[in-house]
């Protein structure tokens, strides 16, 4: 067993840094994806109004909206 320092974690810096690359490439590849997934969404239905507001998400909120609040109110 060798007496290298180490850190709060107990890996030696050159574990440490190994395992910090792995956990930002990991974070990187996570959030491309994310953005990809995000932005095939958008283009299958966009969730902002815009000027084809029927297909939007936000009218089946609205539409779901107007049928559950008459029965909240009385």
């Amino acid at each position: 067993m060798s007496n290298h320092s180490s850190g709060h974690s107990g890996l030696r810096e050159e574990e440490a840094k190994e395992f910090h690359a792995l956990y930002v490439t990991s974070f990187i590849v996570f959030t491309l994806i994310a953005v990809v997934a995000h932005v095939l969404v958008w283009q299958w239905r966009p969730w902002f109004p815009g000027s084809e507001a029927s297909s939007s998400l936000l009218n089946g909120v609205k539409a779901a909206a107007n049928t559950i609040v008459p029965y909240m109110m009385s």
